[in-house]
């Protein structure tokens, strides 16, 4: 595996930067080889402990195994030759989209044999196995001709755990709370040498699952007027479903420093924005009171990886069952955070990138960016999910007070999550609330340890905050806040009942920047793919928007503004647009209309009419997305 990664670089120079810069990414390959070493080795251990089929117990044993190796050794020989044609083919190592060109073999095969020698590929992929059967051979004949040694079966049982100790080490790749995972490729920072560190085993098993998220370029092409309508695409093209727009700066450019705080389960209805009578975020409130706060936005869906994913890149991660950020096939993604130009670029969180491959959206593109994770901090772990949110903010404080230049800073939370944990350093300041479970079930709160977290993120936002008022920084800096999702609940006694189906979407969204931006409360809808050409737009800086979000300060029309929504548990997807919300089953095609303003039914005169504008608006978003994936390439 390591002669075919040498053989990769020279061949394809898929390294192209001299070697010494290339080693990082052979060590890490090295560190993927082992992985299989590792799993096959224990099979080994395992199945060579029964004494029929021991490899060194008699013939038929030895016959066994020579025979699955030599099976096994032929087909991960012949998966680096198809690995290496893959590459030749598409600059990309071998994944499972290529069991797509199964579905037209007739002419996949017919390629194949037409571009490639596939007589002499045969033949050497054949040779390849001889070679590595003998070599396998001769440390077979070696092993056995040493004598037998007598041990005690205590012995041979520590024995045995060692070594699966340290092969199970080898298939666990990593020192730390995650398992060396395919997205650690892209922290090499260059794609080249991404694609050089990957083993084509792992690449393809790894985004098996994914084979069948594709998109239907009809429906594509079908949904491509009325999506360039929306988002005022100015060179449109049908053919090759141009998506691209640029922005020219709106004004002379001021640089602001950026911070975006992306807020665990910020959740609108169980904050005090929205008059929740247990007032459990009043710092925040006052800074909605002194910001430009959007109180009608909404995630495209529910989780923190897909909420990060669509503030990111600006696309809703409509995969029904795994999150994009865990597709191998959509490393490669264009954001409006590299065009904002002459920035430092930050992300901030308090645990691990490795967590949802997240690393691999984050490290291979954004150019040039500042990660700091759990280990780079001077302070202590609480939870599963790292340092707290206080400190997390105060570490991020310490560093971007001390940046050279204007930053782009992104600064993930996690402490209102489950285990719910208050640090016992802030107890004292801190103080935790009780209310009957009853109170607490009717404004959204399933219990006081849930509360009293959702309260502690106000209190780290206010410990922020006033940390960041101390520096020079602050006044030149527009901090922005939005959650990444909400938590689904009953807000029948705060909102209309179309809300029920929305509280786990519909977060905060504030710009707060005294001095610098008006106070003012939007009620025009928007979502979180407007997050990133929003704060290019504050930037005055010019850029490329190549999906879904809009410059929600400079709209020229707020009436026709759209959040799509897509409940993966329910496969259910849907909009928000002007008074109504529209949903639609995936499987059985049930649909639903009501109004976000008040509980009264759909006028009989515009029913008919109204559903079927949203259910195209729906599939025009959902189809287009669906296509964004794999198709918004950093520039």
């Amino acid at each position: 595996m390591t002669t075919a990664r040498l053989a990769l670089y020279f061949i394809f120079k898929a390294g192209e930067p001299n070697f010494p810069t290339a080693v990082p990414a052979f060590w890490l390959g090295i560190r993927y080889d082992l992985r299989e070493v590792g799993i096959m080795s224990v099979v080994i251990l395992l199945l060579g402990a029964i004494k029929p089929i021991s490899p060194f117990a008699g013939t038929a044993g030895k016959r066994f195994w020579f025979t699955l190796l030599s099976i096994f050794t032929f087909l991960l020989v012949a998966t680096y030759a198809l690995d290496f044609a893959h590459y030749d083919y598409l600059h990309q190592r071998l994944n499972a989209s290529i069991l797509n060109f199964l579905e037209d073999a007739q002419i996949s095969f017919g390629m194949m044999t037409q571009t490639y020698p596939m007589g002499k590929i045969l033949l050497a992929v054949i040779a390849a196995t001889f070679i590595v059967m003998y070599l396998v051979n001769v440390a077979y004949k070696t092993i056995a001709k040493q004598p037998a040694t007598q041990v005690t079966k205590r012995s041979t049982w520590i024995w045995a755990i060692v070594v699966f100790v340290l092969y199970g080490g080898g298939v666990y790749g990593h020192l730390g709370q995650y398992p060396l995972r395919w997205s650690d490729a892209f922290s090499l920072g260059d794609d080249r040498l991404s694609q050089l560190s990957l083993n084509p085993v792992q690449s393809f098993f790894s985004s098996l699952r994914f084979r069948h998220d594709t998109y239907d370029k009809k429906k594509v092409q079908t949904a491509y007027k009325e999506m360039t309508a929306y988002l005022g695409i100015d060179r449109p093209d049908s053919v090759n479903l141009n998506f691209d727009r640029s922005l020219k700066a709106q004004g002379s450019a001021t640089s602001p420093n950026i911070v975006l705080v992306i807020c665990e389960s910020f959740s609108a209805y169980k904050s005090s924005m929205w008059g929740n009578p247990l007032n459990t975020t009043p710092y925040f409130n006052s800074m909605c009171q002194q910001g430009i706060l959007f109180d009608h936005c909404f995630t495209p869906h529910f989780g923190t990886a897909r909420g990060v994913w669509a503030t990111i890149t600006g696309i809703p991660d409509v995969l029904l069952e795994k999150t994009s950020s865990r597709n191998p096939s959509f490393a490669d993604q264009h954001t409006i955070m590299n065009d904002v130009e002459g920035y430092e670029k930050y992300y901030f969180i308090g645990g691990s990138t490795s967590w949802a491959n997240m690393r691999a959206l984050l490290d291979n593109n954004i150019r040039g960016l500042h990660l700091y994770e759990q280990d780079k901090y001077d302070a202590p772990k609480v939870d599963v999910w790292g340092i707290s949110d206080k400190n997390l903010f105060l570490q991020a404080n310490k560093v971007l007070k001390q940046a050279p230049k204007p930053f782009f800073a992104v600064i993930q939370t996690a402490d209102n999550h489950r285990p719910y944990t208050i640090p016992k350093e802030d107890r004292d300041e801190f103080k935790n609330v009780t209310y009957p479970e009853d109170t607490l079930h009717k404004y959204g709160f399933e219990h006081n340890d849930e509360l009293n977290a959702f309260r502690y993120t106000d209190f780290a936002f206010r410990k922020f905050i006033e940390a960041a008022q101390k520096e020079p920084y602050c006044k030149n800096t527009v901090f922005v806040f939005v959650g990444d999702h909400g938590i689904g609940g009953d807000a029948a006694n705060m909102f209309p009942k179309a809300w029920v189906d929305l509280t786990c979407f519909h977060v905060p969204l504030l710009f707060y920047a005294p001095g610098m931006l008006a106070p003012a409360r939007h009620t025009m809808i928007c979502s979180q793919v407007d997050v990133m050409p929003t704060i290019a737009g504050i930037t005055r800086k010019p850029y490329h928007n190549t999906t879904l979000g809009r410059d929600l300060l400079h709209l020229t029309d707020t009436t026709n503004n759209t959040a799509f929504v897509l409940d993966h548990g329910l496969h259910q997807i849907g909009v928000v647009n002007g008074d109504y919300y529209y949903s639609r089953k995936l499987a059985s095609g049930k649909e639903k209309v009501m109004s976000i303003r008040n509980n009264d039914p759909v006028p009989a005169n515009i029913a008919d009419s109204l559903r079927q504008h949203m259910r195209q608006l729906t599939d025009a978003f959902y189809e287009t997305a669906r296509y964004m994936l794999p198709n918004n390439k950093k520039r």
